[in-house]
């Protein structure tokens, strides 16, 4: 070896600079390092095959025996199943009274009690206030007489005749004939006693008039029976405005339901048109919802719908779709939809925000695949096909869902062996040894029921 004296003499002789020789120095001192590290870290060739199948990371497997080959991966398997899925959309909505009205006075007058309370159940025809009477009961005593007068010139005594008479058969039309029979009796003889030259043409003349003057009265005594006979009918008409306009101090329930709002206090003076009370239908009441356009040709009358409320956590309500909107929402691109709903233990309100499914059919044989089989990262599902003993990763759409199994939408043809273990540890050409399988190996029964959520807001997009 050469001493240092002797180097930096070459070096001189070599024309290298007092730079070149310090980057010279620098190299040998660390390919030194190198192989000091080398000798103190080789630990023997099973050492080394460990720290290499360490550093492979998840997914590769270690090593056994000779270089190059892969330790088999112990993994169990299962298949692809073959289940039933009832598809549902989702609804979110607000609980509505279907029948929902504000009692209103039709006469005025002053509030003389008012008979219900805030909440109360009350049926329909129930009197829920009354007002004072007394200015009606006047109005009606008042048309009563002016009927009863009006009768008693039509012949009508309540007993034994209960409807105007014929009109001969009335007093003033019977003496109106009896008048005209006369004159004309006293013409007739007139015109006798003229032939005979025994009376003179005046007195023959007058018999005539008064002919003529008994036809005239006559005539206007059955017009007057007419005009009293419409009389009668408009009369007996006020008598029974004047009768419904007492009744109408009780102002009655027109809807059967519960008490929301009282709108007048005991003493007040209403007048015509007043509402008084606020009356709400409990039961049954309806879900209004707004569904999207592309289930409008599967949302119909008739379906089951289940929903739950935040005043009732854990419960679930049932009801059917009762009405369904032939119109789209050019502003939303969604149709109303209303869910009848039975509430007669009364827990349901009007107002309440509902959160269910609507049920819409039933999709048979649809492929599906168990949750352990399926690797996820970044949003991407692989699973890892068993073939000829190898392992081969495979990218799959999901869908709904249903227990420990996911909708199989795309990705496989559906008779594949597919790892259920070890998922880790595989990768594509990782060979592998069966264990004893996880899963059926015959296609699985229907599952009746099950949720799956075909609707705005579904997981993983199941089909309509």
């Amino acid at each position: 070896m050469l001493r240092y004296s002797e180097k930096m003499v070459i070096m001189k002789r070599s024309g290298i600079g007092m730079a070149g020789q310090v980057r010279t120095c620098f190299i040998v001192a660390s390919l030194g390092l190198v192989l000091v590290l080398g000798v103190s870290c080789g630990g023997g060739a099973n050492n080394g095959k460990e720290g290499m199948s360490g550093g492979m990371g998840a997914g590769k497997a270690g090593r056994r025996g000779g270089p190059g080959m892969l330790t088999e991966v112990p993994v169990q398997t299962t298949k692809v199943q073959r289940i039933t899925i009832q598809r549902q959309v989702d609804l979110a909505g607000s609980l509505i009274s279907p029948d929902q009205a504000k009692v209103s006075s039709e006469v005025a007058g002053v509030v003389r009690k008012v008979l219900v309370e805030l909440g109360q159940e009350v049926g329909v025809g129930q009197i829920v206030v009354k007002l004072d009477p007394r200015e009606l009961e006047l109005a009606l005593q008042r048309a009563q007489s002016q009927l009863r007068q009006t009768e008693a010139q039509l012949g009508i005594d309540g007993v034994r005749a209960k409807e105007p008479l014929p009109d001969e058969q009335i007093s003033s039309v019977r003496m109106a004939i009896a008048n005209r029979d006369d004159a004309l009796a006293q013409l007739r003889r007139a015109e006798r006693l003229k032939a005979q030259n025994l009376l003179s043409q005046a007195d023959l003349d007058a018999a005539e008039t008064r002919v003529k003057v008994t036809e005239a009265n006559h005539q206007s005594a059955l017009e007057a029976v007419q005009s009293l006979k419409a009389t009668l009918q408009e009369r007996r008409h006020a008598v029974e405005l004047a009768e419904k306009k007492l009744n109408d101090t009780d102002i009655r329930a027109s809807v059967a339901g519960q008490v929301a709002e009282k709108m007048v206090q005991q003493g007040e003076f209403i007048r015509e048109n007043t509402p008084v009370v606020s009356i709400v239908q409990m039961n049954p009441l309806k879900v209004r919802t707004a569904i999207q356009e592309r289930y409008a040709g599967i949302v119909r009358a008739g379906l089951p719908a289940e929903f739950s409320v935040e005043s009732a956590p854990g419960q679930k309500f049932v009801g059917r779709v009762s009405n369904v909107s032939p119109s789209v929402d050019q502003a939303t691109r969604t149709f109303p939809v209303e869910i009848l709903v039975d509430n007669r233990d009364r827990r349901l309100k009007p107002g309440f925000f509902a959160k269910g499914v609507i049920s819409t059919y039933r999709d048979e044989n649809v492929m599906a695949i168990p949750e352990n089989a399926i690797s996820t990262l970044a949003g991407v599902s692989n699973v890892y096909v068993i073939e000829n003993l190898k392992a081969r990763q495979q990218m799959v759409t999901l869908g709904t869902r249903v227990g420990d199994l996911y909708e199989l939408l795309g990705g496989l043809k559906g008779d594949e062996v597919l790892a259920s273990s070890h998922l880790t540890m595989l990768a594509t050409g990782v060979p592998v040894s069966i264990e004893q399988s996880s899963g059926p190996e015959k296609p699985s029964k229907a599952l009746d029921p099950v949720q799956s959520s075909a609707g705005a807001g579904s997981g993983r997009g199941g089909r309509p």
